[in-house]
């Protein structure tokens, strides 16, 4: 229901946009008759338009399996932030190995590398529509848009329109025929409609939209007339916010109120988790009321505007012009934590990480020489690292404690970090991280190293979600003289957001850890050897590492006997 949804309102509001032919913006195009400027960059295998259906596809009807069609833009300029709405299809059979996937990046004027903005394999029978947000810069660029065709023999990729506009993507005022990408969460029995204009339903209750102020502008609506059960639940879902923002949501909404309905706004993460964020107080009835409400939007979010009605009898809600400020609604700037700064690879000191010498000599930044003996440290073999409890200093209990900065609270937040234990006769607590409140007093164990393979460093993540504001310590314990070894620990990331969602949002241009594909990095092919993506040891003996250099027991990119790379580059 929700792909006919989706339809429904792509077909809904033709006739206005018949009647109102709009200057085309650049990099935009629909496809009628042509590709607009944007130009294949692989003659063997281009982006054709269809003439009946006005959209342009790629298919693998040729044999062209697992083959790559790239679509570049004319060049463009956009000093203001702007929004790229894509609608498109993938058709094909999602089970198999390699699906097909449609992909669009970013390639700044002067720069090597293109920036990936967002990627989908997610396969429908009709058109699906896809908003990408891209901040405001000086620099010309070019848009690229890549279809990778799956191994299916049925695979095909279609775009029916690329639309870009300056403002945010989560801004919207219902007059477009795509609605902006916003979608119901369908219910069999109440949902939102597109209201007003020349939409011949007799549910457009009111006379004037918030936008135009007259009969033909357009707003959403929910109606309770259909509503069959207590507190059903119409849900208005926005497109996914990929690009981090921070401000104010502003909107303008109208009811008739005939008993206690409830409207709320809510933002939902990639995990389920929703927050919220706005409810409706005291309004005036039978005309538009402003609601502001500050958005932070520091991971992947969709914003949700909800109503529950109490009854049949209970009336309407009706919503327009949704529109957003970097400033936030108190009239200050809108500032973000910046988790990154709250990490450290050790390379040039120890960032804002402290150590308390209280129980013992602590923690000690070291580099070591890789050897037969010992390894060196994880960002690049070469550099430092953090160590404590060096082996036979005799001293039992708690020995090190190593403290981070200090966190804001009510955030969620996922840490990731490397550690390696060596010369322990049980590794279960001899490198344990705990949550301490910023007067140092400890609240929990959050996590504790279990087995370890010997000589390699070992990833670890955490997410973590406090009310207050706290600090993490990392603490080695030496249990007795003859339980005694080294922990160390290197690379320690954070960032905002839950770790098992964290890695859908679009990696840096370049680099990879291979941990699930190879990134959009191409091989040629050479009679002496190609590179191969693995998992574990190397296949020859005693050649390559024990395992790999992003988590040290999965995957890295191999050319046999030779070569082993990962993580390229950071």
């Amino acid at each position: 229901m929700l792909y006919y949804w989706v339809l429904l309102l792509l077909l809904s509001m033709t006739a206005v946009q018949l009647a109102e032919v709009a200057e085309i913006s650049p990099g935009s195009c629909t496809f009628e008759n042509s590709t607009c400027a944007y130009t294949s960059a692989f003659p063997f295998l281009q982006w054709t338009v269809n003439t009946e259906g006005h959209y342009i596809s790629v298919d693998s009807s040729n044999g062209l399996r697992g083959q790559k069609a790239v679509l570049i833009s004319p060049d463009l300029h956009f000093a203001e932030w702007s929004c790229i709405r894509l609608v498109y299809q993938i058709a094909g059979s999602e089970t198999t190995p390699s699906p097909s996937s449609l992909n669009v990046f970013v390639r700044p004027e002067g720069e090597s590398f293109d920036y990936l903005l967002w990627s989908a394999e997610e396969h429908s029978d009709s058109w699906l529509i896809s908003s990408i947000d891209l901040k405001n810069t000086t620099k010309r660029f070019k848009v690229i848009l890549e279809g990778v065709l799956g191994t299916n023999a049925m695979s095909s990729i279609a775009i029916f329109e690329v639309k870009m506009s300056t403002g945010y993507c989560i801004e919207c005022d219902f007059e477009g025929n795509h609605l902006c990408g916003y979608m119901n969460s369908w219910n069999p029995n109440v949902n939102w409609f597109v209201g007003g204009g020349n939409v011949k339903n007799s549910r457009s209750i009111l006379p004037r939209d918030h936008t135009l102020n007259n009969e033909l502008g357009h707003y959403m609506y929910a109606d309770s007339v259909y509503v069959k059960h207590f507190q059903e639940v119409a849900q208005l879902v926005s497109p996914l916010i990929i690009t981090p923002i921070s401000g104010c949501l502003s909107f303008y909404y109208q009811l008739q109120r005939e008993s206690s309905n409830i409207f709320v706004v809510h933002t939902r993460d990639l995990h389920g988790s929703y927050d919220e964020i706005w409810k409706m107080g005291a309004v005036r009835q039978g005309e538009w009321n402003l609601a502001e409400v500050d958005l932070n939007a520091p991971v992947p979010l969709e914003v949700i505007f909800e109503v529950a009605f109490n009854g049949i009898q209970a009336g309407y809600v009706a919503l327009d012009d949704i529109s957003f400020s970097p400033v936030s609604c108190s009239g200050q700037q809108g500032m973000f934590f910046d988790a990154r700064e709250a990490g450290c690879d050790f390379e040039e000191g120890m960032c804002q990480f402290h150590q308390d010498d209280v129980n013992g000599s602590g923690w000690s930044r070291v580099k070591v020489k890789p050897n037969a003996y010992e390894m060196g440290d994880h960002t690049t073999g070469l550099g430092y690292f953090m160590i404590a409890n060096k082996r036979f200093t005799g001293q039992p209990g708690y020995f090190g404690h190593l403290y981070g900065p200090s966190l804001p609270g009510n955030i969620q937040y996922c840490f990731r970090f490397f550690y390696n234990l060596y010369g322990f006769y049980k590794t279960t607590d001899s490198l344990a991280v705990y949550i301490f409140e910023e007067n140092h007093v400890m609240q929990e164990k959050i996590w504790s190293a279990h087995e370890t393979p010997k000589g390699v460093w070992m990833k670890a993540e955490i997410s973590i979600h406090k009310p207050m504001p706290f600090k993490v310590a990392f603490v080695s314990w030496c249990k007795s003289f003859w339980d005694c070894g080294s922990a160390a620990l290197d690379d320690i990331s954070v960032s905002i957001g839950n770790c098992q969602i964290s890695d859908r949002i679009p990696p840096l241009p370049g680099k990879c850890t291979f941990e699930k594909n190879d990134c959009g990095f191409q091989q040629e092919w050479q009679r002496r050897g190609i590179w191969h993506r693995i998992q574990g040891r190397t296949p020859t003996y005693n050649t390559g590492p024990n395992g790999d250099h992003t988590s040290g027991v999965t995957t890295c990119t191999l050319r046999p006997q030779i070569w082993c790379l990962d993580r390229e580059p950071d």
